[in-house]
Parts: C-alpha cells; sequence; structure tokens
C-alpha cells in the first residue's frame, strides 16, 4: 500500500508526464543574440516555418543582440527549461565565447540543454581582386615575400573571421596585421577597396561578391567543396595538409530540460532537416546540412571548446 508522500510523488509524476505528453501546447520562442538579417536569422528562417508543421505550434523568433551573442544566451539561461525557450547559437557563442571573455556569465556545458546541431558553415579565403594572386598558393608565396606589408580584415575581434585567419597564418607560417571592423560590411567594404587584402568570411556573402568579381575567393575552409563555389578549391586540396575549420549552427534549451521534451524538440528538428528541399535550400545560403541529435551535440561541443580555446589563446585576443 502507497503511503500518502509516495502516492502524492506517483500523483505529480503521472501529472507531469501527461504534461510533457501534451507539449508543446503554446508558441516556442528562438532566441537569437545577433541584429535580424544575419546568417543566423536567416538559418531561423529557413527552419521554422517547416518546424511549425512538425510540432504543430507557432515559432517566434526573438532578438536579443548584445557582446558578441553572450546577452541571447544569458536570456535563454534565465528562462524556465519547459521546452517554450530555445536559442539559436553558432560557434562564437559557444565554444569561442568561452575563451575570449574573462568573466562570461554562462557556462556552455553547465546551463544549456544541447537539442540539435543543424548546420556546419564553411568560410571563403578571399583577397582583393586587383592582388596579382590567382591560387591559395601564390597568396601565401606573395605574404611571405611581404612580411608584415599584408592586411586581413575581419568582423571584430575573437570572432571566427579572425580566429581561422589566425589559424592559417599559424598553419602557414605567414606575418600578416589583423585588422578588426564592426561587422562584416565594413570590413568587405575595405577589402573590395583594397585597405586590407584578405579576408576569411561565410560562404554566402562571400559566394555574392566573388562572383560579382568584387573580390577574389582563393579557398573553402571545409573538406569538400561548397555548392555556392562549385569552382572554388579547398585549403586541402590547395596543398595546406590537414587544414580543416569551419563553425556551426545549433539550437539549445536552459539546463534541466526533461528529457521526454530534448527527445521530441531534437526529433522534430531531424524531421525538418529530413526534407531534400531544406537542405538544398540551406546549402544555397553557404550552409552544409549536418544534423546531430541531443547526445551528439553535446559530444561535439565538449570537443569543440579546447580546440577552440587554443586558436583564441594563439590569436591573444581577449574580452572583458
Amino acid at each position: 500500500m502507497l503511503t500518502p508522500r509516495r502516492a502524492l510523488a506517483a500523483f505529480l509524476m503521472a501529472a507531469s508526464s501527461v504534461a510533457f505528453a501534451a507539449f508543446p501546447e503554446k508558441p516556442i520562442r528562438v532566441v537569437i543574440g545577433f541584429p535580424a538579417g544575419g546568417p543566423l536569422d536567416q538559418h531561423a528562417r529557413l527552419l521554422t516555418e517547416r518546424l511549425q508543421a512538425v510540432l504543430g505550434q507557432p515559432i517566434v523568433i526573438d532578438y536579443k543582440s548584445g557582446a558578441g551573442g553572450t546577452v541571447g544566451a544569458q536570456d535563454v539561461m534565465k528562462a524556465p527549461p519547459d521546452g517554450y525557450t530555445l536559442m539559436l547559437a553558432n560557434t562564437g557563442v559557444m565554444v569561442i565565447n568561452p575563451a575570449l571573455y574573462s568573466k562570461l556569465p554562462y557556462s556552455t556545458l553547465k546551463d544549456f540543454t544541447p537539442i540539435a546541431r543543424t548546420a556546419m558553415q564553411p568560410l571563403a579565403l578571399l583577397v582583393n581582386p586587383k592582388l596579382p594572386v590567382t591560387s591559395l598558393k601564390e597568396f601565401v608565396a606573395y605574404a611571405k615575400a611581404r612580411p608584415g606589408q599584408v592586411n586581413y580584415g575581419s568582423a571584430g575581434n575573437g570572432g571566427i573571421s579572425h580566429l581561422v585567419p589566425e589559424m592559417f597564418k599559424n598553419a602557414t607560417g605567414l606575418f600578416m596585421v589583423h585588422i578588426p571592423y564592426r561587422g562584416s560590411a565594413p570590413a568587405f567594404t575595405d577589402l573590395m577597396g583594397g585597405q586590407v587584402q584578405f579576408m576569411g568570411e561565410s560562404i554566402p556573402q562571400a559566394a555574392n561578391y566573388h562572383k560579382q568579381g568584387k573580390v577574389r575567393a582563393l579557398a573553402v575552409t571545409s573538406r569538400a567543396r561548397n555548392p555556392a563555389l562549385p569552382d572554388i578549391p579547398t585549403v586541402i586540396e590547395s596543398g595546406f595538409k590537414d587544414f580543416e575549420v569551419v563553425g556551426f549552427y545549433g539550437f539549445l534549451a536552459p539546463a534541466g530540460l526533461p528529457k521526454d521534451v530534448t527527445a521530441k524538440l531534437s526529433d522534430a528538428f531531424k524531421q525538418v532537416m529530413a526534407s531534400p528541399d531544406i537542405r538544398n535550400r540551406m546549402v544555397t545560403q553557404g550552409a552544409d546540412p549536418a544534423f546531430m541529435g541531443s547526445e551528439e551535440f553535446a559530444q561535439f561541443l565538449a570537443a569543440e571548446m579546447p580546440r577552440w580555446a587554443q586558436a583564441v589563446k594563439a590569436s591573444g585576443a581577449k574580452m572583458d
């Protein structure tokens, strides 16, 4: 016979199970820690229409920009772990910021429940089109002959567009000068104008400017060629062994999310990512479809953090 306490516990567990079985029962908020219109926003909008159909509830995108995505991450970290608040984050927010900020207000591995990794995003290595080089090997030879005279631009200190060129510098022994900008748009402007000669940036913008002849793409940082730049070789193809660096996009929830809600959300993303239309449209945005479920995504994050921490340390970048 159940004691009153055990009976109450059994009742609460049963009630909880019924509640979570009905999830979701109201709109789900997806927080993005950057302004509207950027690559994360495009990715979210691509997935949410199909995700709404799978889950049967509206998806509302909420922009909480600031401090390299940390404002949005804090907002999600403090939300109730009920599945109604998610975050779409990238490499910078989840694995670069912990090494970049000395007083980061969140812990990637402790304060969030990974739901699904949805994409990997390589970068394109670009030069000003007037530079007398047409391949990555030619660029390396050009830069080595002019130590300290070649500048490279980035969207800001410590971001992926800063760290990937730093990784390439370390791999090739180049001496280039970093010029940080407030966002990729002014960096692209100066690359096209010749104030900086080199840049590593996300494929969508890079492919667009390359096709217009405003910049010259020399290589992509993924292991395989990118469909948006099919004629551009990889860094590995260009003769630089084992150089593969790609960012990622993924969805997370606050820590403590019940396992059944986690599983339901993860499965919903898996269904969305199985759509050939979604995958094809993702490729046109410059991202490679790369689904991982909750547990695998958690392991991936744990493995990525020390790799990027090493890159941050080597770059000397620090934010307080």
